[in-house]
């Protein structure tokens, strides 16, 4: 995928719990399973490792720290997650969310994680508490040395200070006549429900703010007890008649009718947002999450038409609860089964009118800014003290980079290429420099112009001169 193309990530990673999880055999989703067991023998890969230590060094500090002090498991887990973090964070858009699912298992190692990656400050915007189930805390009967878990936590953290965010929600009981008139009692000349806020008259002694010693329309301060309004504020509540003057006192309206919904703040325990064993959404899958738990993150976090991207789509939850809410999406998943049940779970929504209107693919699509497909990294090593020199001329470098690239010469820092392929406009330098642990051998090997080699030196590797180029306005 492009760079900062994605709207907004929602996702639910593996937890780091030692299980193996398997849908039931009589389910929409039979054969959904993934095993949520890590070791660093098995599991990392160099590759990632490479690309943790090539453009986010502190990552890779946190990895080993965790591995040595948490254990190897912890540590190969978050090597794992950590890659794909990083790519996540690469596909955000600078105005974009995420939040991503995790339980007490690996909560507080995932989060020094998102805080490398994203920032702490000021992208790290809260930590959601979500209720899993209102029966009691799985587990507690059968362990009494510990309390029981009968929660998981939602990371949400932005790219940048520009986002998309309404928190509010409209509460069901607000659909409902008596709960409308209990708390809105009161009735205007128009007919229009109402309640009365704030009518208590403020005492001198409280301190009224300076903005708020002024006369309005005949009416002389102090005002209602916890307004907090200029003068223009009130003159603008006063025209849309949410101020009135009954009997020469100034009384403030809240009216039914303007409602837009609450804050819910970050402690979820809505019936709502449950997924009871005998729902009919359920469709076997192992941790499957309610749909109305990931409608309230696409709400509040996109707008109709954004992108939503879930990278560990497992059932389809979030793709299913973006198409609900108009929103184009992107699942990923390793089951090979997921696709499927995005369209039987699309058709049981009766959202699914055209099976064509899906993208289904198992081969890496192509990026077009900078022309490497998504599972083909740059070639990269592990970090090596002492790396020896070649004995290769650089004319034999050039045909090796050459033969690589199917014969285009091109500079890898600016994508300059010189008239007629003539290699001579172009120097060998290393993709990861040899200062920082890289190596002189063929994998290592690339080409660049003069002002990009100058630029480069021996201590920026190849990603950081490209941000280095495109900050300074040299490339796209």
């Amino acid at each position: 995928m492009n760079s900062r193309t994605v709207h907004l990530i929602a996702t639910d990673p593996p937890f780091n719990k030692n299980r193996d999880f398997h849908a039931t055999p009589d389910s929409l989703a039979d054969g959904g399973r993934f095993e949520d067991r890590w070791s660093w023998a098995r599991d990392v890969h160099e590759g990632w490792l490479a690309e943790v230590a090539q453009t986010h060094p502190k990552v890779e500090r946190l990895i080993m720290t965790v591995k040595e002090t948490a254990g190897e498991d912890m540590g190969a887990y978050l090597a794992w997650l950590g890659a794909r973090i990083m790519e996540m964070h690469r596909v955000l858009r600078d105005d974009g969310s995420m939040y991503i699912q995790i339980d007490h298992t690996a909560h507080a190692y995932v989060k020094a994680l998102m805080d490398t990656i994203f920032g702490r400050r000021p992208n790290f915007r809260n930590q959601i508490v979500w209720r899993r189930n209102e029966s009691g805390a799985k587990g507690s009967q059968h362990d009494p040395a510990s309390w029981g878990s009968n929660a998981d936590y939602l990371l949400f953290y932005t790219k940048g200070k520009m986002m998309t965010f309404e928190p509010r929600i409209i509460r069901p009981e607000m659909n409902d006549d008596a709960e409308l008139k209990r708390r809105y009692p009161k009735v205007d000349e128009r007919g229009e429900r109402y309640n009365t806020k704030m009518t208590a008259w403020r005492s001198p002694s409280m301190g009224a703010r300076p903005n708020l010693c002024y006369s309005f329309h005949g009416i002389e301060p102090p005002y209602a007890s916890g307004w907090r309004l200029s003068r223009e504020r009130m003159e603008e509540e006063h025209a849309k008649g949410n101020i009135v003057i009954v009997n020469g006192k100034l009384e403030r309206r809240s009216y039914a009718k303007d409602y837009e919904g609450v804050s819910p703040g970050n402690l979820w325990t809505d019936t709502e947002l449950l997924l009871p064993a005998q729902s009919s959404e359920r469709v076997g899958y192992p941790t499957q999450k309610p749909l109305s738990l990931y409608e309230r993150m696409i709400k509040a976090s996109s707008h109709e038409g954004d992108i939503v991207l879930d990278p560990f789509c497992g059932c389809a939850t979030t793709p299913v609860a973006a198409e609900r809410l108009g929103r184009q999406w992107v699942g990923m998943d390793i089951w090979a089964g997921a696709h499927k049940q995005v369209v039987k779970r699309l058709r049981l929504e009766r959202r699914l009118f055209n099976p064509s209107d899906i993208t289904y693919t198992k081969k890496p699509p192509k990026r077009t800014d900078d022309g490497r497909t998504a599972s083909q990294p740059l070639p990269l090593v592990l970090r090596a003290p002492g790396a020896k020199r070649s004995t290769m001329t650089r004319d034999q470098k050039v045909d090796i980079v050459a033969k690589r690239t199917k014969g285009v010469l091109e500079c890898d820092g600016c994508h300059y290429k010189p008239p007629k392929n003539d290699r001579r406009y172009l120097e060998v330098d290393h993709i990861i420099p040899l200062s920082r642990g890289g190596r002189d051998e063929p994998s290592n090997w690339t080409l660049l112009c003069g002002p990009c080699n100058k630029e480069k030196k021996d201590k920026l590797t190849i990603i950081e001169l490209r941000d280095r180029n495109v900050e300074n306005g040299w490339i796209k």
